[in-house]
């Protein structure tokens, strides 16, 4: 049985996932009849203990009612819920940094994974116009943070689809805007990324209805995220996930190819610099 608490700057989500494998396996259990028992579709298990996911106190008992466990993971799973973000996107993020690739479709703003400094104060301070400064420095730092992904020259793939709005909506000032959009072609030139951007002469498409991002993983089924105003939900179930990834298989369908992208992003930048 699984004893001493886990240490919590040792990766807590990741522990306690190959804890739960080590005790469900004990049990004699495969990860289909354990989320049976749970009543969880068997690839949220897989996600729980591939650290993909995290555990919440009411999964968590149960578990160790199942598994007999004495309470080791009621013990443990407050570390491993610990996030500095949001707690709509905590998962979303948590997960983001697991990926293999993430799609992410965006119908208002520039991603966060590319996101300037200046920039991202200036969306934090409008969703918080209230907030100290303390505040807004913190969330723009784990906003920012969330970039180190980007370090590997490779891995994670991440493929952005950007409305029109996206780079035609001002946010903060024209400065912030070209320093903003220099940025996302830096990234896109040196071949570390693909964009692809929805026209407004497009007309109706399939991102309407806000922001979705893919996210796959080499050891766990993928997910997929949607996220309206202040709200946001993480998707395990196949047929949603597989829905998701049809809707963005439309929109790349109804994009601009990326080299005609990076050229629209271009001309937005110098539309900036010039007015």
């Amino acid at each position: 049985m699984p004893g001493k608490s886990l240490d919590p700057s040792s990766s807590p989500r990741a522990l306690l996932g190959a804890e739960l494998r080590v005790a469900r396996e004990r049990a004699g259990l495969s990860q289909a009849e354990l989320a049976e028992r749970l009543f969880v579709s068997g690839s949220f298990i897989g996600q729980l203990e591939s650290g993909t996911r995290r555990m919440h106190l009411d999964f968590a008992q149960q578990i160790d009612e199942i598994l007999d466990t004495g309470g080791f993971f009621v013990r443990n799973c407050g570390a491993a819920a610990k996030s500095k973000y949001p707690d709509h996107f905590a998962a979303a993020a948590e997960a983001e940094a697991l990926a293999r690739e993430i799609r992410d479709y965006a119908p208002q703003l520039i991603p966060g994974l590319l996101q300037t400094e200046a920039y991202a104060r200036a969306v934090c301070r409008a969703y918080q116009p209230t907030a100290t400064e303390q505040v807004i420095d913190e969330l723009v730092e784990n906003r920012l943070s969330r970039a180190s992904l980007l370090a590997e020259p490779t891995t994670p793939l991440l493929w952005c689809v950007f409305d029109e709005a996206v780079i035609r909506r001002q946010v903060g000032s024209r400065e912030v805007m070209i320093e903003a959009l220099r940025h996302v072609i830096k990234l896109i030139r040196s071949h570390r990324i693909i964009v692809q951007v929805i026209p407004f002469s497009a007309g109706e498409h399939a991102g309407m209805m806000g922001l979705i991002k893919l996210m796959s993983f080499d050891d766990a089924p993928p997910l997929s995220y949607a996220e309206g105003n202040g709200t946001g939900r993480l998707f395990d179930d196949p047929a949603t996930v597989a829905r998701h990834r049809l809707n963005y298989d439309l929109l790349t369908a109804s994009a601009l190819s990326p080299r005609e992208s990076l050229a629209m992003i271009e001309s937005a930048a110098k539309d900036y610099e010039h007015a």
